[in-house]
């Protein structure tokens, strides 16, 4: 009796794209033969490796959509040195890989960001206006805010004194420096005024936890308030990491993709 045919497993291929600066961004595609892909942006101090990231690639190969998750400079696997703020640096980043898939004819359907990735994409949207769909995963609305969380409440002051503050994990290994560049780089940006630069066609999905403790669950209101086509979703007891709401995450963000593309395709028909 003959075997009914197997549909061909998903392939993930390493592959390294040059930034504008000549540094090496390391990423995965995850392809599932689809003219369309996704890009999936890691948040501070994570990689393509991160739990979201990870599975929001493998949730979008089950739904038959070609995706990327790659590590911006300094994180990860790709080259240079990384810095706390750099935000516009990242946005840059991710040009260069958008400009990679449309040289190699692929269409960028969509940009994923979590965390700082988020505020990296929805910039990006901001500045290059070639992206019909944005994801903004625990965005961070006012970029002046987590600071002292993070720093103490003195950090300006110890700053402007020692040049920079280190940042140490839990068992006093230095993370990484706050600059007193990175931080003005940081509270340069204003969210709200590039929010309004984005296209008004543009969509834009935000999805946030209620129990987010690391960006409050206030911001994704506010970027409700002034994106013209938004969408929101409140993930109820999900903390930043979506740590016990992972399934809901992937769920939510891939019918979101699901649909966008249905409506992109209906237009070209």
């Amino acid at each position: 009796m003959a075997q009914a045919a197997q549909n061909p497993p998903f392939q993930q291929q390493k592959v390294i794209i040059p930034n504008k600066l000549g540094n090496k961004l390391v990423g995965i595609i995850h392809e599932s033969g689809t003219k369309e892909i996704v890009i999936l942006c890691h948040g501070l101090r994570a990689s393509k490796e991160d739990n979201i990231m990870m599975n929001l690639a493998a949730e979008l190969e089950n739904a038959g959509i070609s995706s990327f998750r790659f590590d911006f400079t300094g994180n990860g696997e790709s080259e240079g040195s990384f810095e706390f703020g750099d935000y516009w640096r990242e946005a840059d980043d991710l040009h260069a890989v958008s400009q990679h898939f449309h040289g190699a004819n692929r269409i960028v359907s969509a940009i994923i960001g979590h965390s700082k990735g988020a505020n990296v994409v929805l910039l990006y949207a901001s500045k290059y206006h070639d992206i019909k769909t944005v994801v903004n995963l625990s965005g961070r609305y006012d970029l002046k805010g987590g600071l002292e969380e993070s720093f103490g409440k003195d950090f300006t002051e110890r700053i402007r004194k020692e040049g920079f503050i280190e940042l140490k994990t839990k068992s006093g290994i230095v993370d990484y420096r706050l600059t007193e560049e990175s931080l003005k780089d940081r509270l340069n940006i204003n969210m709200h005024e590039a929010c309004q630069q984005i296209d008004k066609e543009c969509r834009v999905f935000t999805v946030h936890g209620s129990a987010d403790t690391i960006i409050p669950v206030g911001d994704a209101l506010e970027f409700a308030k002034i994106l013209p086509n938004h969408k929101l979703h409140i993930i109820e007891g999900a903390d930043h990491v979506y740590t016990d709401n992972q399934a809901e995450l992937t769920s939510v963000v891939v019918n979101f993709i699901k649909e966008t593309l249905q409506l992109d395709r209906q237009v070209l028909c």
